[in-house]
């Protein structure tokens, strides 16, 4: 099993390294036409299904965050929650470090501490990536998401949908 979590794992990588690398191409190549700021602020909110890899269990996923971009940058930071509708009231918050190679492709790493329902004095550490592609309608957003977690009891992937608001 510890091999098919290095295989899904590694390919999935290889995915976003070379989507990132052909767009960041396109858009040195292009930038002179499509170059505009990120807006400072954002809040997001995501709905996906969550595929736990080890428990071979699917569940329902809703993530919340808020993101400040640095003005002249492709970096911002915020903080984010992230709900795991299941047996077990998955909860996580953690720290958003968002990275834009390019304007509409967002990276994000995601620190932080998981916990079950309401027991917030058992947290453990873990650990989010995601990747959202953003289609924008003047300051809203929406795209398709992608995330891989880890968490201390088993590793989640997700596919979903990413709806934001920039001001």
């Amino acid at each position: 099993m510890n091999m098919i979590k290095k295989t899904i794992f590694s390919l999935i990588l290889l995915a976003f390294i070379i989507v990132t690398y052909a767009q960041e191409s396109h858009s040195i190549n292009n930038e002179h036409n499509h170059e505009h700021e990120h807006p400072k602020n954002e809040l997001g909110i995501s709905l996906s299904p969550v595929y736990f890899i080890e428990g071979k269990e699917l569940s329902a996923a809703t993530h919340l965050h808020y993101v400040y971009s640095f003005t002249d940058t492709k970096f911002g930071v915020g903080l984010g929650y992230e709900r795991i509708f299941d047996e077990h009231k998955h909860n996580f918050v953690g720290l958003e470090l968002n990275y834009r190679p390019i304007h509409n492709l967002t990276l994000n790493l995601s620190p932080g501490v998981a916990f079950e329902g309401d027991h917030f004095d058992e947290k453990e550490f873990a650990m989010h990536f995601e990747s959202v592609y953003e289609f924008e309608f003047e300051s809203f957003h929406i795209g398709p998401l992608f995330e891989l977690a880890y968490h201390p009891e088993d590793f989640h992937i997700s596919l979903g949908i990413h709806v934001g608001w920039g001001f």
